[in-house]
């Protein structure tokens, strides 16, 4: 494991921290290759219920490391924003949901890896931001996914003017879940991962996958797809035990088949 990359895995919850406290866990390249090369581990382990993505120090994650982008060659761009762009699809494509703890600030692609997480929590001094704007950098990578969490004229506040937005106001965005006082966010996602991963290992990735596959397609085409998956979800040997439980009155316990 990478010193950039800290994993500490409890009760079915593998909790990654960026560790660049020194350069706001900005995301040079070698820290994406560190948290795709864990994302892609923890794809394949079946131990794992719920991802936890954290930083360490004072900030969540300040976005691309720009002293590491100025000394690039030209050539080395392009690469440079397919990786982070394959790193963010990695989250979504995860098959066990993954929570953003926030603190501090989360901008540019911080804010994109906030945008990408399928659950986000923040104490309630974080700051949010795609500045880009204001070094003559349009944030149009951060813009693929915030534009997929907020409403649009929320997102291109954002992008446009490059101000930093309250944690309340990520709230009121759909940008987050909750802004907590910072001394119950630790323990408020801990609950929060500990009742997800309560939950049929099986059933989370069937429904992740779902989510996102039918939010692109139209409404009639997204019934079709959801109906078929539910009806094949009907068959797995979870949802037999789920309902089994549920009219027996007692726990389930989960298979992951």
């Amino acid at each position: 494991m990478s010193a950039l990359l800290l994993r500490a895995d409890a009760d079915g919850i593998c909790t990654l921290t960026l560790n660049r406290p020194e350069a706001r866990n900005a995301l040079s390249r070698p820290m994406m290759a560190a948290l795709q090369a864990e994302l892609d581990r923890i794809g394949d382990d079946r131990s794992v219920r719920v991802v936890v993505l954290t930083g360490a120090g004072p900030a969540f994650c300040a976005g691309h490391d720009l002293k590491e982008v100025r000394g690039l060659d030209t050539s080395d761009y392009l690469p440079l924003f397919e990786q982070c762009s394959r790193l963010m699809m990695s989250l979504v494509h995860l098959p066990q949901p993954v929570i953003a703890k926030v603190h501090g600030i989360a901008t540019a692609a911080g804010c994109q890896l906030v945008a990408s997480c399928d659950l986000a929590y923040a104490a309630d001094t974080a700051r949010f931001a795609t500045p880009g704007v204001n070094i003559g950098l349009f944030c149009s990578t951060p813009m693929v996914a915030l534009s997929r969490a907020v409403p649009r004229k929320a997102a291109m506040e954002m992008l446009l003017s490059g101000q930093p937005v309250l944690a309340v106001d990520a709230v009121r965005h759909g940008l987050i879940n909750a802004a907590l006082p910072v001394e119950e966010l630790d323990a408020h996602v801990a609950a929060m991962a500990a009742t997800i991963a309560g939950k049929s290992p099986l059933t989370l990735k069937i429904g992740k996958e779902a989510f996102y596959r039918q939010l692109e397609q139209p409404l009639a085409e997204a019934y079709a797809y959801a109906s078929r998956v539910m009806a094949e979800n009907m068959m797995a040997r979870d949802a037999e035990e789920g309902i089994d439980a549920f009219l027996g009155k007692r726990e389930p316990v989960w298979c992951g088949g």
